[in-house]
């Protein structure tokens, strides 16, 4: 099952790093939110594509997005590599049951039990506005997620 684009976007309620439980609702009417699905915290690609989110969170608070991170991986994971990247945005643990938001979204890739490598741009309405696929070893393009976001209102 995957998420159509202009559909409501499928509700979750995942901890953080810090242990903090964080809604997709609780952006609905505020911000966009940007849900970066991934494969795995500490392996090499995941690593190049958070830094460079680190790098251009500028990018997504100027167009007044929530960036999201979203991986199999536990919330102590989570916080070992977000205290190591300096990475100040969520990353939500979708641990147990293992992928069922990444799953909601059709980028849970059971066969390897992780999740897959996407971008879902969710809007102020709580409805999918942009999402799009990579393969694993491709670092997405921030710059086209950052026009793919200006363009949603």
């Amino acid at each position: 099952m995957s998420a159509n684009i202009g559909a409501a976007a499928p509700e979750f309620s995942l901890k953080d790093q810090d242990q903090k439980e964080v809604k997709l609702s609780d952006y609905r009417g505020k911000k966009r939110v940007v849900l970066v699905f991934y494969p795995l915290d500490w392996s090499p690609v995941c690593t190049k594509e958070h830094a460079c989110m680190v790098n251009d969170k500028k990018q997504f608070d100027q167009l007044d997005a929530q960036v999201l991170g979203i991986s199999v991986d536990s919330v102590w994971s989570h916080k070992a590599y977000a205290d190591k990247m300096g990475i100040h945005y969520p990353l939500l643990a979708d641990f147990h049951p293992r992928g069922a938001v990444a799953a909601k979204y059709g980028v849970y890739l059971e066969d390897k039990g992780i999740t897959g490598r996407a971008i879902s741009i969710i809007d102020r309405d709580g409805k999918l506005a942009w999402h799009k696929n990579y393969d694993i070893p491709v670092v997405p393009d921030i710059n086209e997620v950052s026009k793919a976001l200006a363009a949603v209102k």
